[in-house]
């Protein structure tokens, strides 16, 4: 699995105090659960962030932004963001307090029930 270390750690750094806080490797990457719900995490050289659906539009605007399109078609309330987009510290917990905001409101997916 090839994906960013640098970017993974620093969100490490970031969330590692939060309670429930899970990393599970998908997509390729590295995915970090928070509450038992997809939050954030690293796709090649890209951040992955679950957002607020309805904040898509306003958040594609921002540099290094764009729409997660990891089957072909996008994903709604999914973007990517480049390391150009989170290079200052600012940008980079811009993004994290965005997936964590959403996170508070966001469905966990069902379990699969184990047989």
């Amino acid at each position: 699995m090839a994906y960013n270390e640098k970017i993974a750690d620093r969100i490490r750094e970031a969330i590692m105090d939060l309670p429930k806080v899970e990393e599970k490797f998908m997509f390729g990457g590295v995915c970090f659960m928070v509450n038992d719900k997809m939050c954030v995490g690293v796709v090649k050289d890209e951040m992955m962030c679950r957002i607020d659906p309805t904040l898509e539009d306003e958040v594609l605007e921002k540099n290094g932004c764009r729409p997660m399109d990891f089957t072909g078609r996008s994903m709604k309330g999914y973007v990517y963001v480049s390391e150009e987009g989170m290079k200052k510290k600012k940008d980079f917990e811009y993004w994290i307090d965005l997936c964590l905001a959403y996170n508070v409101i966001a469905k966990a997916s069902k379990k699969k029930k184990k047989i």
